[in-house]
């Protein structure tokens, strides 16, 4: 369990694949849903839980084709009874029947989840929302394969994660079947509905695709015309990308923030404005493909193996393209945190600010600084052995930390203890003039 999030999560088994059917109609937001959990038993089990919103009524649930000797919900867990106890080691599918009117669910970050739009679905689960609309093991550490079966009015387009493998239109519907074939948490798993016209970006290094609105065609040229471009230097940087495509999806509403599935960007209309002031969120959330989706945090107090990472990739990103040095971002962002409380532990930043902006400038920081220590040649070396390594794993700060030890001649203690383990600011860290 995740002491940021204690009731997410369940002990006893461990999910291999998920084989979810989802059948939705937009106009009265209303989901029936099967979800085929497949998984092995870690020890004798007799009874266990599933993570699913209080919105969603689970009808029936059947373990191995036997129906359950009981099933109750409540307070977001569904607790399974079997008739007779699984031995360790067994094999396991769970099959649930679920149906209701999906809405996010409400926590310390605000509302995650399945989320209505004014014509559509979007669906961003970051850290605990993937039970608003399917039955899960809801951590952040149980990576599964996918198949995600969409049914919905046909007007509609449907984008999940992964390659779209199957599509057929019956009656004013269209089943949209995706396959996501790499290990991928839970609170990942997307669907995003809307009525979107599809482009090609490009096709090499990866093919990228884009879902949009067709009246913001004009404008997506200028706003993410340099996916391309992003998508060949974080390549070099970083080691190949992780997933065989990625899909960009830009909402006919206004969002906030960007979000990032796997394999997959979400942006709002207001991102998409035929200027280029939102490309470091562009180059932010395609980063995260590495650094969340491929190497994902095994706990939420990492959160900054996440996000310092996708900050660092905008600061690499503006040197590229002639916007600013990395070592400008960095001053800049550090004279902000210079300037703003020091009352975070960037390796332990506590549930309640593990998403403050202070995370990810601080995190960035802590990178730079790593980079200033051991130089451009070993800290991209690492960048290369850090996502190959752990490629589709679950990844901790120690794990870095060991890492990165065979790239220093030097002890790297004291960096470690200053910028992820104390309060107080350390030093701007300043790269060495090439």
């Amino acid at each position: 369990m995740d002491s940021y999030l204690p009731r997410n999560g369940n002990l006893g088994y461990r999910v291999s694949r998920y084989e979810l059917e989802v059948d939705y109609k937009v106009a009265s937001n209303r989901l029936s849903g099967r979800a085929d959990i497949i998984a092995a038993t870690l020890e004798p089990l007799k009874r266990f839980s599933l993570d699913l919103a209080d919105t969603l009524d689970a009808t029936k649930v059947s373990v191995n084709g036997t129906r359950a000797a009981r099933f109750t919900q409540r307070s977001g867990k569904l607790e399974i009874t079997l008739g007779s106890e699984l031995p360790a080691g067994a094999a396991m599918t769970v099959t649930v029947r679920y149906s209701g009117t999906p809405k996010p669910i409400r926590g310390p970050w605000g509302e995650v989840g399945w989320e209505e739009l004014d014509d559509g679905v979007l669906v961003a689960s970051q850290p605990n929302g993937a039970a608003s609309w399917f039955p899960c093991d809801d951590h952040p550490a149980s990576k599964a394969s996918y198949r995600i079966a969409v049914t919905t009015d046909s007007p509609y387009r449907v984008v999940s994660n992964g390659v779209l493998v199957g599509r057929r239109a019956s009656a004013g519907n269209t089943t949209w079947v995706y396959e996501q074939a790499a290990p991928m948490a839970t609170y990942l798993a997307t669907l995003q509905i809307g009525q979107y016209e599809y482009l090609k970006v490009s096709e090499k290094p990866v093919p990228i695709r884009a879902a949009l609105p067709a009246r913001l065609f004009g404008d997506f040229e200028r706003s993410f015309g340099r996916q391309e471009r992003i998508m060949r230097a974080f390549i070099r940087w970083f080691g190949p990308y992780p997933f065989p495509e990625y899909t960009v999806v830009i909402t006919d509403d206004t969002l906030e923030i960007p979000i990032e599935a796997q394999g997959v960007s979400i942006f709002g209309a207001n991102h998409c404005d035929g200027t280029r002031d939102s490309e470091r969120l562009v180059a932010h959330e395609l980063a995260h493909q590495w650094f969340g989706n491929s190497l994902t945090l095994t706990r939420w107090k990492d959160i900054w193996l996440h996000e310092g990472f996708a900050c660092y990739s905008e600061w690499l990103w503006a040197q590229e393209c002639g916007t600013a040095t990395t070592q400008q971002m960095a001053a800049r962002y550090y004279r902000k945190l210079a300037a703003s409380p020091q009352n975070i532990v960037l390796g332990d930043p506590g549930a309640a600010t593990m998403f403050d902006d202070r995370v990810y400038k601080r995190g960035a920081l802590t990178l730079h600084a790593l980079r200033a220590e051991i130089g451009d040649e070993n800290f991209f070396a690492l960048l290369h052995d850090w996502t190959g390594q752990y490629w589709h794993a679950s990844v901790s700060t120690d794990n870095l930390i060991s890492l990165a030890a065979k790239y220093s001649p030097r002890p790297l203690r004291d960096l470690w203890q200053s910028w992820l383990y104390e309060r107080a600011l350390p030093p701007l860290p300043v790269l060495p003039k090439s």
